[in-house]
């Protein structure tokens, strides 16, 4: 290995073939973990919306108790309450998506354990890249989020410490 080579660079390479040359079989063991795991991938997935329905309908819950009781929205500043409720029902909204890529994650597999159609795989492997592709605009996200968070928690210590 030369100086110049970075072992940790992904591997390189000119050209993507469309199709590859050889079309690899799943093997026993392959379909065997995909049965295993497609009910688990649905049940988390119905997890997941369940989730959703709660958050979002704890957001519309809240907001309601948040316009009926308005002396608790005074005592408590009104905007801080407010921002909670919403963030709950963005959540849950948001929250929808993952859920969905993987119940059609397992759901695709099971089609295609039932179908052997290899379109079925097909978009299996697609929900999958979407449910990790998702994950990884959110974690983007949230990291950028965390300097700007740090950056407010200090202006608004030391704007305290003025007033």
């Amino acid at each position: 290995m030369s100086d110049t080579e970075n072992p940790w660079q992904s591997p390189q390479n000119d050209s993507v073939p469309e199709k590859a040359a050889a079309q690899v079989a799943l093997t026993d063991s392959m379909l065997r973990y995909l049965k295993e795991a497609a009910p688990w991938l649905r049940f988390i997935g119905i997890l997941g919306y369940i989730g959703c329905g709660l958050m979002v309908a704890g957001g519309v819950i809240g907001a309601i108790v948040m316009m009926a009781v308005s002396s608790l929205a005074d005592e408590f500043g009104g905007a801080p309450v407010g921002l909670i409720v919403l963030l709950y029902a963005v959540m849950g909204v948001v929250l929808f998506f993952p859920s969905r890529f993987t119940y059609s994650f397992g759901d695709k597999i099971r089609n295609y354990l039932l179908s052997n159609a290899e379109h079925d795989l097909e978009l299996a492997l697609k929900n999958n890249k979407s449910l990790w592709k998702f994950y990884g605009v959110l974690c983007i996200i949230y990291l950028a989020f965390i300097p700007l968070a740090i950056i407010g928690v200090v202006v608004a210590v030391v704007g305290s410490a003025f007033l």
